[in-house]
């Protein structure tokens, strides 16, 4: 194998698959990423088994050939050096980089130990749904937060993709027990039944790096899902991201969302955000507890802690009911008034310890359930 790639090329590609590669070395195989380099097109690979990344080249190839190369180092090692860089394997054992004055030889692994690539999702019908990436990269931005992290109720630790074929909904939903998000919004196809798909939470995060950047093209960018048994492919552009779904059973989510609440607080979200962060200053760190005594145009947010002292603001707000008392986590509130982008927030309350709505004021697509806390 012997090609030559710009250093911008290599470093982004590189740069894309650092979170991907195994770092715990239990597999010394799956530090390393796979460079295949063809004449009719070059690509490289990296997975951790659960999750897989391909991504095209763009390289001047002289000779083709395929190699398993230490990911982390060799992205060290472009990241220093100055120039195009020239590749050349020998012997499936080590690779020979140059970068003008600067030579090196990086030990490297034969490409028959890399994983396969699955050529087929699974035994069953492969169904193909395409949504706009601006718009998926939306709805992963307005739940991911919400989603488990190394929760023992394992399905927890993903977000629930729910597509419908009745109206060509497309619904996602994160959820740690202790709050819920949800976003629906509609695909351009539909599929044939029911599908509800629970994507590992760092799949998710990995998938961000390629949805919906700035510039005009990718505006109109579209993302294919491709569903399998136990896979799910994302291609975007010549990109393609492959992740194992998680097994198991998702919580019914639709009947967590209160129905009923007849308590309405509407409230301008920058000063609602900044009033819990002020009061929270005095509250315990891990549990980050305000208290909020709500009454006809008046909500007073408070802290208080043994060791640190208290903290109370009152802030006027859209309300007629009658008096009420909740605590909250102000982190789960504070997370859910930064995912959201209208002017004003609505809250919708029953009694102290039933869950809360909250949503963005004029908007039923984008809805969030906060548990509140005995105070």
């Amino acid at each position: 194998m012997k090609l030559s790639v710009t250093k911008n090329e290599m470093l982004e590609k590189l740069a894309n698959i650092q979170n991907i590669i195994e770092k715990k070395n239990t597999m010394p195989i799956l530090s390393h990423f796979l460079l295949s380099a063809g004449k009719k097109g070059s690509y490289i690979i990296a997975t951790d088994i659960e999750t897989a990344l391909k991504e095209p080249l763009e390289a001047n190839i002289e000779k083709e050939g395929k190699l398993c190369i230490p990911a982390r180092k060799l992205f060290e090692i472009v990241r220093e050096v100055d120039g195009d860089i020239s590749f050349e394997s020998v012997d499936e054992q080590w690779l020979k980089v140059r970068a003008g004055a600067s030579d090196f030889r990086i030990a490297c692994l034969p490409h028959t130990d890399f994983p396969a690539w699955p050529s087929a999702l699974g035994s069953g019908e492969v169904e193909e749904v395409t949504i706009d990436g601006s718009m998926l990269l939306e709805m992963i931005e307005k739940t991911i937060y919400s989603a488990g992290e190394s929760d023992t109720r394992y399905t927890l630790n993903g977000l629930l993709f729910h597509a419908k074929p009745e109206n060509r909904s497309f619904t996602v939903v994160g959820t740690d027990g202790h709050r819920l998000a949800l976003i629906m919004r509609q695909m351009e196809s539909e599929v044939k039944e029911d599908k509800k798909l629970i994507v590992p939470r760092k799949a998710v995060s990995e998938l961000r790096r390629f949805l919906g950047a700035s510039d005009e093209e990718k505006e109109k960018q579209k993302v294919r899902i491709s569903i399998g048994d136990k896979h799910l492919l994302f291609s975007v552009e010549k990109i393609e991201f492959l992740t194992r779904l998680i097994d198991g059973s998702y919580p019914n989510y639709e009947n967590v969302i209160p129905q009923s609440n007849e308590k309405k607080m509407s409230i301008g979200k920058d000063i609602f955000i900044k009033v819990l962060r002020r009061a929270s200053v005095m509250s315990r760190e891990r549990a980050s507890a305000v208290r909020f005594d709500l009454e006809e145009e008046k909500l007073t947010v408070s802290s208080s802690s043994p060791d640190l002292g208290e903290a109370k603001e009152e802030v006027g707000v859209d309300y007629k009911g009658e008096k009420v008392s909740l605590g909250f986590n102000a982190r789960y509130m504070l997370d859910v008034l930064g995912a959201m982008t209208s002017d004003k927030v609505v809250l919708e309350l029953q009694d102290p310890l039933s869950p809360v709505l909250v949503k963005e004021d004029g908007s039923d697509e984008y809805k969030c359930v906060i548990m509140p806390m005995r105070i």
